[in-house]
């Protein structure tokens, strides 16, 4: 049954992804090229450093010093957090840095697995699609209980990586 705008809100709003604003696309088959494996790694990788733009989003995500900068320096992802596409390179997306976004595994991820393959079969599908490259949800947006994991340290963290770096 081709979900209708209000269902797709409704059903988000029950898998706790109410925040989070949705796109309909229509599913077009596409070729999948053999190295698709090698350049997705090498668009995840652009991705996490592309990262140093989001500090402000990425201090909500209770990161420790070391877990944030193996992310944002494209060495290692985080434990419960997950680079998803925000339209699947099998319906036609792009396997580009901006088609993704972060957001923790479980349960939000995992949330919109659910979310997408209840729709399977339909015309049209709704995606979630963060307007930043991280999803935070509103309910997260407290921050995190201080520490080295604070906004603030955290913008240092990144300002001095960039400094040497030489991206000022």
């Amino acid at each position: 049954m081709q979900w209708s705008q209000d269902t797709a809100q409704r059903r988000a709003r029950e898998l706790n992804l109410d925040d989070i604003p949705l796109v309909c696309h229509r599913p077009v088959a596409a070729h999948v090229d053999a190295d698709w494996f090698a350049r997705y790694k090498s668009a995840v990788h652009a991705f996490m450093e592309s990262l140093t733009d989001s500090v402000d989003t990425l201090a909500f995500m209770n990161l420790t010093q070391n877990e944030f900068m193996g992310l944002i320096m494209g060495s290692r992802m985080p434990e419960n957090l997950s680079v998803r596409f925000r339209i699947p390179m099998m319906w036609g997306g792009a396997i580009s840095p901006d088609n993704m976004f972060l957001c923790a595994t479980f349960p939000f991820a995992h949330n919109m697995d659910r979310f997408i393959i209840e729709q399977s079969g339909n015309e049209m599908i709704w995606l979630p699609n963060p307007s930043k490259k991280v999803f935070v949800p509103a309910h997260m947006g407290g921050g995190g209980d201080g520490g080295n994991a604070t906004e603030d340290r955290l913008t240092q963290l990144a300002a001095a990586m960039a400094q040497s770096r030489g991206m000022e």
